[in-house]
């Protein structure tokens, strides 16, 4: 049985990947700040760790056959931009002083590319309360490109993968690399039970090592 490194595993995203993980009989080392809030489920072990304390995180990492970020800083954090981007540091530095090779991590939809060659973030009409997440996340895509050690894959969700859009697990799904994935009416949407699809998807195909990939109906 392979052991897979969920960080955030009790995130809006991260919890969804912990479940699809188990389903497909993978054990999971649940990596949260506070492991009490791991629900308790078989195949599945959680630990209390500090993203910005890399000894500790790579200890916790060591053993697992890869490692799946869904870390997130929390979008009412005032200090999002710097949290996120550090944290998304620290968590590459430790996936590579554990020794793991295989690292996926879910970002943010707005550096996916408009038909203009714009960046989602860096359009008009991009709420401002997103921006310091999203240009975090945007960042970091630019920082984990330069990694040519790990086997890193960066997921961009479909532009309306949000809490306010909860669906169902279908299993169906179209990828791009670098634009939205845009359905019949001009828009982009996945459901997070299909993000953990998507992702553990990835992580048993290796479709997408060492690039940015994004998906949607």
């Amino acid at each position: 049985m392979k052991k897979v490194a969920v960080i955030g595993a009790t995130g809006f995203v991260g919890a969804h990947v912990v479940t699809e993980l188990t389903e497909r009989g993978y054990s999971v080392e649940a990596l949260v700040r506070d492991a009490s809030k791991v629900k308790t489920q078989e195949n599945v072990t959680a630990k209390s760790v500090d993203v910005n304390n890399v000894d500790e995180l790579a200890d916790a990492l060591k053993g697992s056959d890869a490692v799946i970020s869904a870390f997130n800083a929390g979008w009412t954090n005032p200090n999002l931009y710097n949290d996120f981007l550090n944290g998304s540091v620290n968590i590459e530095k430790a996936v590579g002083q554990a020794g793991v090779k295989r690292l996926i991590v879910v970002g943010g939809a707005g550096s996916l590319y408009t038909p203009d060659n714009v960046q989602i973030v860096d359009t008009p009409d991009f709420p401002e309360a997103y921006k310091p997440g999203a240009t975090a996340a945007r960042d970091y895509l630019n920082k984990i490109k330069e990694n040519n050690t790990l086997d890193w894959t960066f997921f961009s969700p479909a532009v309306e993968m949000n809490q306010a859009n909860v669906g169902a697990r279908t299993a169906q799904y179209r990828t791009s690399l670098e634009t939205p994935v845009f359905d019949d009416n001009g828009r982009s949407r996945l459901s997070v039970e299909d993000v953990a699809v998507v992702l553990v998807d990835e992580l048993e195909q290796n479709n997408h090592i060492r690039e940015r990939f994004t998906a949607a109906y």
